[in-house]
């Protein structure tokens, strides 16, 4: 089944238009905060108003030759709905896609399903959740979308604050920080930050020397997610201490982010990733993404790493958090 929706926003006399073949009514008002905002909100409402069980479900860019990225390996992995815009920023189309090529696909990032849930899912019975397992997979796809969402020179200071506001925000959009969750990520009364993220549009800035800092998200699609609140806000105290990694307190900002999106993806598959979607997450090139990973070796944040290049996936070693008890040869006095 043919599962691609395009929006394009077309400036106008009486204001700008966002314009969807897929509709009866071709043009439609822009009622968001934001045109990118408005673009993904309503392709959200074609997804789900065409939903398709996900063994039915086929990659739209091979069904096409691969004609939206350049060549590489093959097309492979799970369909995952990859959100691409053009250049200029008024054409987007959304779209299933393999993972391969997702990846391959510039300008592009996929869109966790949880972002495109219209409402929060039915009370039911309790079910104890994996140890960690939501909380990784929360901050993973909250990752994934700040990634499509913030500009790509927005520093990882920047995008470990708006991960922190987004997974705390109410359904109003507006986040608490207390002084002391700031000033154990080492960002407090970092000013430089929250004005990146005002010029991207993406929060209004925090009123200065408050306590606790509160801010207000501009980020529509940030604002529609599930699970409920309080699952989001586990996340994002997992995130600041993302086992099974342990940085040092004092590491800086762009090594913190790195070893976060490792963990976000140590799932029980085993810790392995793209190294396109591991730097894609961490604002830099993978030239860049590979000297980070050496940082974290030698801060001992990672035992090993390695690059299998012609996959190229990326693969790490934790270092363990409990060395080994010494054996028979190592009970003498020192």
């Amino acid at each position: 089944m043919r599962r691609v929706w395009t929006v394009e926003l077309r400036p106008q006399a009486d204001g700008p238009k966002l314009v969807c073949p897929s509709c009866t009514a071709r043009s439609f008002p822009l009622q968001a905060s934001s045109a990118r905002s408005a673009a993904l909100a309503h392709l959200a409402c074609h997804v789900r108003a065409d939903a398709l069980p996900a063994h039915l479900r086929s990659c739209q860019c091979r069904l096409r030759g691969c004609v939206w990225h350049p060549r590489h390996r093959g097309c492979a992995g799970q369909v995952l709905l990859a959100l691409t815009r053009d250049l200029s920023g008024r054409a987007w189309r959304l779209a299933d896609a393999g993972a391969a090529c997702a990846a391959a696909t510039s300008h592009t990032a996929v869109v966790p399903d949880t972002l495109l849930s219209p409402r929060r899912p039915a009370a039911s019975a309790p079910v104890r959740p994996r140890v960690h397992e939501d909380e990784r997979q929360r901050v993973r796809e909250m990752l994934t979308h700040l990634a499509s969402t913030l500009g790509c020179v927005t520093s990882p200071a920047a995008r470990l604050l708006a991960l922190q506001c987004a997974l705390r925000a109410d359904t109003h959009g507006r986040a608490r920080l207390p002084a002391g969750l700031l000033r154990g990520m080492r960002l407090h009364r970092h000013t430089e930050a929250w004005q990146e993220l005002a010029q991207d549009g993406w929060l209004d800035p925090p009123a200065p020397r408050t306590a606790p800092l509160q801010v207000r998200l501009l980020d529509d699609a940030a604002l529609n997610q599930a699970p409920g609140r309080s699952a989001r806000r586990r996340a994002a105290h997992w995130a600041l201490k993302p086992a099974p990694l342990i940085v040092a307190a004092t590491a800086k900002p762009a090594d913190r982010l790195a070893a976060l999106v490792l963990a976000a993806h140590t799932t029980e598959a085993g810790p392995a990733a793209d190294m396109a979607v591991v730097a894609r997450l961490c604002g830099h090139s993978p030239q860049q993404t590979g000297v980070l990973l050496d940082r974290l070796v030698a801060g001992r944040t990672l035992a090993a790493w390695h690059h299998q290049r012609d996959t190229d996936e990326v693969h790490w070693q934790p270092v363990p958090l409990h060395r080994p008890a010494p054996g028979p040869a190592d009970t003498s006095p020192h």
